[in-house]
């Protein structure tokens, strides 16, 4: 059963080198949804993995084994490795929960925040503008979800750039990209080898927003360069923007210049192929992780004298 379990302890190590060769293969709009689902996937398989490891260590230990109604203690592995592989499971999952409770309260917090700063900015449609010398403009998703540019950043840019600009924070709350930076952040924060397929789902998000913006003003290069100037002009820590408040200059922005200046296009061979590999990488998770807890099942049901060891 431990030996199953395995797989999905190991497959998020594999994200890295997989997605760097997927994504770039993948429409935005696609690339956006099969990375994001991938990281729920890994993350989901890394989680079950751990607590399957930790609930068949705690089985084995009398005491607890009868607390479970058990007749015997789980025999699952040796003690030599069974008492060590619990513990590792244990940290992992204390780390874990601690990394993910602490960056969603950092997260809500900063949320409140945004909001609280905008009760007396002036306000106009979606659109509120905060009094900011520095230059920011981003998505910040509520009901009703509100654009918040800074007078900074209306001063950068001139009448065309601001609609561009406009136009793709529009799309990031029609999009609820806020769902996706959140799955891929949460993500992350349970396992460290994650943290490339987050920065590939922000890309994809911004590039979705992109690609909208440019369709709404019909116009790809000033799409471009609306972009390209709101992330010169940007300071990062200037205005309280939470993580998954997205914002056009967020992510690799000389990336997505160079995507708007030239047409959308994805050979199809290759994007099936980075398609069906990402959705078998998943598969193999979710096997590996869906084993071993029925095979852990079937062990707790012959500890408990349900069914009989063949």
């Amino acid at each position: 059963m431990i030996s199953v379990l395995i797989v999905p302890l190991l497959t998020p190590f594999a994200a890295p080198g997989l997605v760097r060769w997927a994504a770039p293969h993948l429409r935005p709009a696609l690339s956006m949804w099969v990375l994001t689902a991938t990281a729920c996937v890994l993350a989901g398989g890394w989680l079950a993995a751990l607590g399957g490891l930790l609930l068949a260590g705690v089985l084995t230990v009398s005491a607890l084994a009868h607390l479970g109604h058990l007749v015997h203690p789980l025999h699952v592995a040796p003690a030599v490795v069974a008492y060590p592989v619990t513990a590792l499971a244990l940290g992992a999952l204390s780390v874990c929960a601690f990394a993910v409770t602490r960056s969603t309260l950092r997260q809500l917090g900063q949320y409140r925040n945004a909001h609280a700063q905008l009760r007396y900015a002036p306000s106009a449609g979606d659109l509120s503008i905060l009094d900011h010398p520095e230059a920011d403009a981003y998505a910040l998703p509520g009901n009703p979800g509100r654009i918040v540019v800074t007078s900074g950043m209306l001063r950068t840019l001139d009448g065309s750039e601001r609609e561009a600009l406009f136009a793709h924070e529009r799309a990031h709350l029609a999009g609820r990209h806020h769902y996706f930076l959140t799955a891929a952040d949460l993500a992350a924060r349970c396992h460290p080898a994650l943290n490339g397929l987050r920065d590939a789902i922000g890309l994809a998000v911004e590039r979705v927003a992109d690609e909208a913006a440019a369709r709404v003003v019909g116009d790809r290069n000033l799409t471009a360069r609306a972009i390209g100037r709101a992330a010169l002009a940007r300071n990062t820590a200037a205005t309280g923007r939470p993580p998954f408040a997205a914002g056009a200059s967020g992510g690799p922005v000389p990336q997505r210049v160079k995507a708007l200046l030239k047409p959308p296009t994805t050979p199809q061979r290759l994007a099936v192929a980075a398609v069906t590999l990402l959705l078998a990488y998943a598969a193999a998770t979710t096997a590996g992780a869906t084993a071993g807890l029925v095979d852990l099942h079937h062990n707790v049901e012959i500890a408990q004298g349900e069914v009989r060891d063949h």
